[in-house]
């Protein structure tokens, strides 16, 4: 790896370093994801939670997925900015909000997720491996 994954949020209360390289990065498009970032899609990069630093206390909310999966969204309750993603059943990844990092330029989609719930103005690049919902973990 060249360089640690930096970012936060927008008023810099909580802030972030990882010193690996991602394991997967994806937009999804589920019904969740387009009300979390408020457009058709939310974009992600999943790290290993041991390569993860945290500064800041973030407030969360869980919610379950539809394959049974709760996750726990963190934001900064000062600006509200949505920061990253924890699974309580899968303690050793850490998902960040591509949109937090202090390079986004850095992110690279991979993949899409619950294509079928895409809005027909969400523009995703066609060449990207796509799945209808959540694929199998």
């Amino acid at each position: 790896m060249t360089r640690p994954y930096t970012g936060g949020c927008a008023c810099g209360a909580i802030r972030y370093e990882v010193t690996a390289e991602p394991m997967m990065s994806n937009d999804c498009q589920c019904r969740q994801c387009q009300k979390d970032s408020g457009t058709g899609h939310a974009s992600y990069l999943v790290f290993p939670r041991a390569a993860t630093k945290i500064a800041g206390q973030a407030s969360s909310f869980d919610f379950t997925g539809d394959q049974g999966l709760v996750k726990s969204r963190a934001f900064c309750s000062h600006c509200g900015t949505p920061v990253y993603m924890l699974f309580p059943t899968m303690p050793d990844i850490f998902v960040v909000r591509a949109g937090t990092l202090d390079d986004p330029e850095r992110y690279r989609p991979q993949m899409v997720f619950w294509s079928d719930a895409a809005q027909p103005w969400d523009r995703i690049d066609p060449a990207l491996r796509s799945f209808s919902r959540m694929p199998p973990a």
